[in-house]
Parts: C-alpha cells; sequence; structure tokens
C-alpha cells in the first residue's frame, strides 16, 4: 500500500513545481523529499518523475497519482474534523487576512473568540488576496479573508468554500481642505494619485475608473499599505480611492466623494471544505461574519 505521507509529497511538487518549494513548504531538506519521492515511485513500480534540467516533472502516471492523493487529504481532513465535533472548542486556526480587514474586523472578531472559546489559538498572517486564495487551498491556512472588485473577479480555486462578510463602498479621497470643486474621478485629473503595486485588485480597478473617465492617473506614489495611502491624502500629498473599511467604522479623516454607480468590493472569506468542519475554524468565521455585521450596522 503506498504511503500517504509520500503521497502528500507528490502532491505538493505537483502545485509548486520544485523539490526546493515542496522541501520549503513541509520543512523538510530537498534530499530528503527527493529520497522519499524516490521511494514512493518505487513502492508503486511506475516511473513517477522525469529529470528536466535541474529540476523533475511529473509523469502522466504522477499527475493521475497526485490528483488521487489530493482527494485521499480531502477525506483525511474530513476525518479529522468529524473527530473533535462535539468537544470543547480547542486547537489552532490558521488565517489569511488582508491590511483593511486585519485592521477592521480582527480585533471584534478575536475579542468574540476569546469570550465563546479561549481554548482556541488563531494565528494570522498578513497576505494579499490572490496569494492567500492560493496558499488556503494549498492547505497553508485553514481560513482566508479576501476581496474582489468591481470587474476584477478574485481567482477560483475548486474546493474553496466562499461566504460573503460585507460589502465595502468605494469612495474618491481627498485632503480635508482645498479641492473644492473636485466632485468625481474626472475632477482629479491633473492631481497626484497614490495606488497599490501594479497586480493589484484596486489598481487595476483604480486605473479603470481614471482612464473610463478619460486620462491616465499621474501616479506619483506606490504601496500596498492603505495606512500609507490615507496619510498622504490627508497630508495633501495625494488622492486615492479608498474603501470604507479603512476607517474600520469611524470617520474619515479625508473628504470622500461619492462615485458613480456606488461602487463597492465584496469582503468573503473562504476556506476548503473539509476545513470549515473543524469546529475551531467554523467557530472563527462565526466571530468574522458578526464583527462584519456589527460594522456595518454602525
Amino acid at each position: 500500500m503506498l504511503d500517504l505521507k509520500k503521497l502528500r509529497l507528490l502532491r505538493e511538487l505537483q502545485l509548486r513545481g520544485t523539490i526546493a518549494a515542496v522541501a520549503e513548504a513541509v520543512a523538510y531538506s530537498p534530499s530528503a523529499v527527493s529520497q522519499q519521492l524516490a521511494q514512493l515511485e518505487r513502492d508503486a513500480g511506475v516511473e513517477l518523475l522525469r529529470k528536466s534540467g535541474r529540476n523533475v516533472r511529473l509523469t502522466p502516471a504522477a499527475e493521475r497519482l497526485a490528483e488521487r492523493a489530493g482527494e485521499l487529504l480531502q477525506v483525511m481532513e474530513r476525518a479529522e474534523a468529524e473527530l473533535h465535533r462535539g468537544d470543547t472548542l480547542t486547537g489552532t486556526v490558521r488565517a489569511a487576512v488582508f491590511q483593511s480587514a486585519m485592521l477592521a474586523l480582527l480585533p471584534a472578531a478575536l475579542e468574540r473568540l476569546r469570550e465563546i472559546a479561549p481554548g482556541v489559538r488563531v494565528e494570522v498572517v498578513q497576505r494579499e488576496p490572490e496569494t492567500a486564495l492560493r496558499e488556503t487551498w494549498m492547505r497553508e491556512f485553514d481560513i482566508v479573508v479576501a476581496e474582489q472588485y468591481p470587474a476584477h473577479a478574485a481567482p477560483h480555486h475548486e474546493g474553496l468554500d466562499r461566504q460573503a462578510l460585507t460589502t465595502d463602498a468605494i469612495r474618491l479621497a481627498l485632503p480635508p481642505t482645498g479641492h473644492d470643486a473636485v466632485r468625481s474621478v474626472r475632477d482629479a485629473r491633473a492631481l497626484p494619485w497614490v495606488m497599490e503595486p501594479r497586480g493589484a485588485a484596486s489598481r487595476h480597478y483604480a486605473e479603470q475608473q481614471c482612464r473610463a473617465a478619460g486620462f491616465d492617473p499621474d501616479i506619483r506614489f506606490e504601496t500596498a499599505d492603505l495606512q500609507a495611502h490615507m496619510r498622504l491624502v490627508e497630508t495633501g500629498n495625494a488622492v486615492a480611492l479608498l474603501p470604507d473599511l479603512i476607517w474600520a467604522g469611524a470617520a474619515p479623516t479625508c473628504r470622500v466623494v461619492e462615485l458613480d454607480g456606488s461602487p463597492a468590493r465584496t469582503v468573503f472569506t473562504a476556506v476548503r471544505h473539509a476545513a470549515g468542519t473543524f469546529p475551531a475554524v467554523a467557530a472563527f468565521r462565526r466571530v468574522l461574519e458578526q464583527a462584519a455585521a456589527e460594522l456595518s450596522a454602525g
């Protein structure tokens, strides 16, 4: 019978592409990963790996076996979850959260979780949504809080269950004083802008809004830190398209202008179907939903 631990390494190789990446993910040395995969090939009795330059690639048989290994890992995850049903809420939840959700939702969610499940440990890492969704699908996290901008769909990964947390209005943020004549994105065409780096959903959305208004924005500042965006706007150095969640329920510190069509991004959680049945993960998801509902209610 094939060993599940070795099958997991094959599945990791299929997902990550290199022995070195697998080794980093599972905290083995590259040589140990190679030895385990070589043993799996001997146990299987068929060729699984072929040399490809400095790396290896999976044979068609290995691709099929890796897919089955993924299915087995899902079954094992569901079985483990079933063992914990009805028990006192304990365990560790690994979460990936983007910045503004971490600031606006996480403190209240963690406070509520401590009240109902003090035995649950939550480990949180800040991640950009597209990366976090893939890493959750690859079992690096149990749950992700992600975002989706209008006309810019977040990646879908088979096996992830999504649930909406809240919708988050997007508005034009201007310095507190001056620029009184600016009432739309078009009116801000001559002003300096701050945006996230290329590839971010918010950057794509903001650029498209400017181009739809008839201009390419003068992007003077580029950072993934939305707190920096807010500060640059507050101090009169830039304008930006900012989601309301950045204010974390407080009054905006900038002048904000409503956009045509009242656009909003969607904030959602995603978990693997099996991971979502773990009581601790389900409890953390519930308190996130409660925190989002309370914030929306004001």
